[in-house]
């Protein structure tokens, strides 16, 4: 499958060319790609297919004429140009289906591009599938196989949960209270090992990695547990040594709410937390609940827990907003001690201003321990009606 990554330099030499000869030169990468050239070309350049066809047609002829080229701003208006507000109208729809994978800033979506075009009509943007795919594509979403857009075994409440999210996020945020997306990254080995992708660097000056990446040639692990928020487009990654727990990933929220949230939210009494389904933050984790409550007892406020439904992880919005990130920017160099671990999360920046503070948390956390039913009915928990076992809310006591 072409990737638009693969046509930057071919669309900056399009760009600058006039109405006809931009016609012929989409009309030869066509035919230079054969069978479902004219398609792709069309959605990478939104030059209509019966225009590319036309382009194939005039290549055929003897000569090639350009007398008649329009003025500048002459002929129809791209789709951005007559709606101003269609590419934040388009990240609307895509709110609460959009997902992506932690080592790679790519996106992608459930919804088709037919069904995403008929939702602008409805909102008064007259735009064809075609024009939707081109905006995805600028928009860095791709096109993926089915065996990375059907996640998990299919939960049948999977949709209805994914919209109680989505509406929850969007209460929270109109009234103001702070909602932070929550995950553990994957382990890293700390040492001289193999971190995957590529950087610029000298000839002959490559950095010098172990050939075996047995744990006993390192310093240990690291455990980068995140929070990211939502509206301010900042994360907390607390970096651990020992084992990720319950009171790992609470201490993690704590250590952002200390660091960050109680800053730009101290008139707030509320707080939404999105979490995976499964792991230390898992709906059935009473430990999880617990020491929430603890959380809730020190900060005062009443936690609202949102879990996505087993199997949909990527969906967090941590992920392809945080984690992907700090994935791309550490690449291809060795995390040869934690100091480099929490210098390189924390120098993660993106286009649209993220920021990201890391701190090495060298508590050792045990693993195993239990919440008898003495403890679990101390907690001061309302389960919402819709979807209980996925949906609660925590009061300090």
């Amino acid at each position: 499958m072409w990737q638009k990554k693969d046509f930057l330099a071919w669309l900056k030499v399009f760009e600058t060319q006039s109405e006809s000869q931009r016609r012929w030169l989409a009309a030869e990468k066509a035919l230079s790609l054969g069978h479902g050239g004219i398609k792709f070309i069309s959605g990478l350049t939104g030059v209509s297919r019966t225009t590319i066809t036309r382009g194939i047609n005039e290549l055929g002829e003897q000569s090639l004429s350009s007398s008649n080229i329009r003025k500048a701003g002459a002929g129809r208006k791209s789709v951005e140009a007559k709606y101003s507000r269609i590419t934040q109208e388009l990240e609307n729809i895509l709110s609460e289906t959009t997902a992506g994978d932690p080592m790679s800033r790519l996106k992608w979506t459930g919804k088709s591009t037919c069904v995403i075009a008929g939702e602008l009509k409805k909102k008064g943007i007259n735009i064809h599938s075609t024009s939707v795919a081109r905006l995805l594509h600028d928009l860095d979403y791709s096109l993926q196989a089915n065996k990375k857009v059907i996640a998990g075994k299919g939960h049948p409440d999977r949709d209805a949960q994914f919209k109680n999210i989505n509406n929850t996020v969007n209460r929270f945020i109109r009234f103001g209270f702070p909602v932070i997306s929550v995950d553990t990254k994957k382990k890293e080995l700390v040492g001289q090992f193999k971190n995957n992708g590529r950087v610029w660097r000298k000839q002959g000056e490559a950095i010098k990695v172990n050939d075996h990446d047995f744990p006993s040639l390192g310093a240990g692990v690291a455990i980068p547990y995140g929070a990211y928020d939502l509206q301010k487009n900042m994360g907390f990654v607390n970096v651990g040594m020992s084992a990720d727990t319950s009171e790992f990933a609470v201490n993690s929220i704590w250590q952002w709410w200390r660091h960050f949230g109680r800053k730009h939210y101290f008139n707030s009494d509320h707080l939404l937390v999105c979490a995976d389904g499964g792991g230390s933050n898992g709906s059935r984790s009473r430990s999880w609940k617990f020491h929430l409550q603890e959380f809730s007892n020190k900060s005062g406020l009443k936690v609202t827990v949102c879990h996505y439904p087993p199997g949909t992880s990527k969906w967090n919005k941590i992920e392809h907003r945080m984690f992907s990130f700090i994935s791309i920017n550490w690449k291809g160099r060795p995390l040869e001690n934690y100091e480099s671990v929490v210098k390189l999360i924390g120098s993660t920046t993106t286009k649209k201003g993220l920021k990201i503070k890391a701190r090495l948390d060298k508590k050792v956390y045990q693993k195993g321990i239990k919440i008898d039913d003495d403890l679990f009915g101390e907690i001061k928990i309302r389960f919402h009606k819709k979807f209980p076992s996925w949906n609660y809310t925590i009061y300090p006591l």
